[in-house]
């Protein structure tokens, strides 16, 4: 009547069948249950230095050197959906040119429950800080904001925001190294 391969394939149909299913249904799942981190982070110290550009070496820059501080508990977002989090610290202003920059100053990858407790976090930023038009000295105030992304398993990614300083930060006057 049936031959092997059609009952082969008749229970493959069905298994895949159920496996998305269950998929989706983890995939869905992942919207309700949210959870929405709190923290603080502080800004300890700014220091802006001028520098030549790594490509042209005529275009002066001024580099900023940012040390901030960040406490916040981020265990709530790790589920059984969650594979890891993706951290990063951003510092929003505006420009002497009226732009609006996001600069991603400084990222970690946290991958345990365990190790996503920042208390008295001291970082400094691991990415170069610089103002593409030359100079800090007109640019408006910043404000610096940690960030995160769950990654899941199954599903889509969420964003969202841990901490943001409540008042922005002046960037000082160029200091000169020699």
């Amino acid at each position: 009547m049936h031959t092997v391969y059609s009952r082969i394939n008749n229970v493959s149909a069905m298994v895949s069948t159920c496996v998305m299913v269950l998929l989706g249904a983890i995939s869905l799942s992942s919207f309700l249950f949210t959870a929405d981190p709190k923290g603080a982070i502080g800004v300890s110290s700014i220091k802006v230095f001028p520098g030549n550009a790594r490509r042209y070496a005529n275009k002066h820059q001024d580099f900023s050197f940012v040390n901030f501080n960040i406490t916040a508990d981020l265990s709530p977002l790790f589920n059984w959906n969650t594979k890891q989090l993706f951290l990063y610290v951003s510092a929003e202003y505006e420009g002497t040119k009226g732009t609006k920059n996001e600069v991603v100053i400084w990222d970690s990858i946290v991958r345990k429950k365990e190790d996503a407790m920042l208390q008295s976090f001291e970082g400094k930023n691991k990415y170069a800080f610089r103002e593409l038009s030359a100079s800090f000295k007109h640019a408006a105030p910043a404000h610096y904001t940690l960030k995160y992304n769950v990654m899941p398993y199954v599903g889509v990614l969420t964003y969202g925001e841990a901490a943001r300083t409540e008042e922005p930060v002046s960037f000082p006057e160029s200091h000169d190294l020699s």
